[in-house]
């Protein structure tokens, strides 16, 4: 092979991106905590709990504070194409049976991808399944923080907060879920455990689901 048919290696670039930290999801954690600071009078103390909790491989620009959240602008030096492709074999591998080799690549992933959504939702949803529900829980906040959503993260995040005796959060999300499939039957059933009536479905609601496709 010439030194022109060779590949060309892998890049690193560095590349803004925003997130969005909710204040449901960080309750009476430190993170929690910068909601109530003042960003006006007190806007370094707000930067720096995002910092601790984002930690050193995301660089926080900057911040904005609303009520239920806050967006935060990051910088960081990511191998993003190299990221997807480890967390998609890393996939393969825990549908396989890998399952521990699979939870290393995830996290070699998110190495080369600190921001990489996909990864960090599946390492959640690993733990979830192995019942390690508070490491899952704050896996997937991060995945949601990342970009992650749908209905069946917040089911997730909902059994995950329940497992974690975080009662009011669990209801929280499974609410949210319904706003989204108000008929999703495993929320419905959740909150009724957790003691919460769920609403009434509206007729043009859709279809039944009963979990995961």
């Amino acid at each position: 092979m010439s030194a022109s048919d060779k590949p060309p290696p892998p890049r690193k670039t560095r590349a803004r991106r925003s997130l969005v930290i909710r204040r449901v999801d960080h309750v009476g954690d430190p993170v929690g905590l910068a909601f109530l600071e003042s960003p006006e009078t007190n806007g370094d103390a707000v930067l720096e709990r995002l910092r601790e909790y984002l930690g050193d491989k995301l660089k926080v620009v900057k911040a904005e504070v609303a009520h239920g959240e806050i967006t935060v602008e990051v910088e960081s030096r990511r191998w993003t194409e190299e990221g997807a492709r480890m967390a998609a074999v890393a996939r393969e591998l825990y549908e396989k049976g890998a399952k521990r080799s699979a939870l290393a690549m995830y996290r070699d992933a998110l190495d080369l991808d600190p921001l990489n959504a996909e990864a960090m939702l599946r390492l959640g949803l690993a733990f979830a399944e192995q019942e390690k529900f508070a490491d899952a829980l704050a896996a997937l906040k991060r995945a949601r923080e990342f970009g992650a959503g749908g209905v069946d993260l917040l089911i997730a995040m909902g059994r995950c907060a329940a497992g974690s005796d975080r009662s009011a959060n669990a209801i929280a999300y499974y609410e949210e879920a319904l706003t989204i499939e108000p008929r999703n039957f495993v929320a419905r059933r959740a909150l009724s455990s957790l003691g919460r009536k769920p609403p009434a479905p509206s007729k043009q609601s859709g279809a039944v689901r009963s979990g995961r496709d």
